[in-house]
């Protein structure tokens, strides 16, 4: 199916409702708890591990079509509760755009945050069974944040509300609440004035 073709098709409402009803069967089969007026623009992936959790609140929006978002959406959003016992919970009025949320411990997003195309918010480095790897450490995003394009949120970080986190930073330690930080390691760049 051509870009144009694909892009008429996504764009009838009829279509949209139909997709998301699919993905709400989708996450219900999973054992997801998903809150009232969900969108998804493609097809979210959902995994949960048996005795884990993944709750998602109001008004919340998942672009994981390539021609729902221009900036190059790579690839599906994917939510997964890794193992037995792990939590994510995200807030109201949340934003998605191809965006990865990988759970081993606990993830917590507040309301009104919004990810930008291919971003990744895991609090694991994902393999166990290596040595080298410490434990899994919770991560907690504030309320209002914004995490730019291709940027990447590392396990122990918190971030406080009203923070910018620029395109492609790589978000190593916690940042705080109302600035903008951005660079790989994330730092600090300037304060935003109320």
């Amino acid at each position: 199916m051509t870009i144009f073709i694909r892009a008429i098709f996504h764009r009838l409402p009829i279509i949209h409702k139909l997709l998301g009803k699919r993905t709400y069967l989708f996450a219900y089969a999973w054992g997801v708890k998903i809150g009232k007026n969900a969108a998804f623009f493609g097809r979210t992936h959902f995994y949960r591990k048996k005795k884990s959790q993944i709750i998602i609140g109001d008004n919340c929006t998942f672009i994981s079509d390539k021609t729902t978002n221009w900036i190059g959406v790579n690839h599906p959003c994917l939510i997964s509760a890794q193992v037995e016992g792990s939590v994510i919970i995200i807030g109201d009025n949340c934003g998605f755009s191809g965006t990865s949320v990988g759970a081993f411990k606990k993830i917590v997003l507040g309301n009104n945050v919004r990810c930008g195309a291919n971003t990744v918010i895991t609090d694991s480095d994902w393999h166990l069974d290596d040595p080298r790897v410490g434990e899994p450490v919770e991560v907690n995003i504030g309320d209002n944040v914004w995490l730019g394009v291709n940027s990447v949120v590392l396990k122990g970080v918190t971030i406080g509300e009203n923070t910018i986190i620029g395109a492609g930073s790589v978000v190593t330690k916690s940042i705080p609440a109302n600035v903008i930080a951005a660079g790989n390691p994330c730092k600090v760049i300037k304060a935003i004035n109320q």
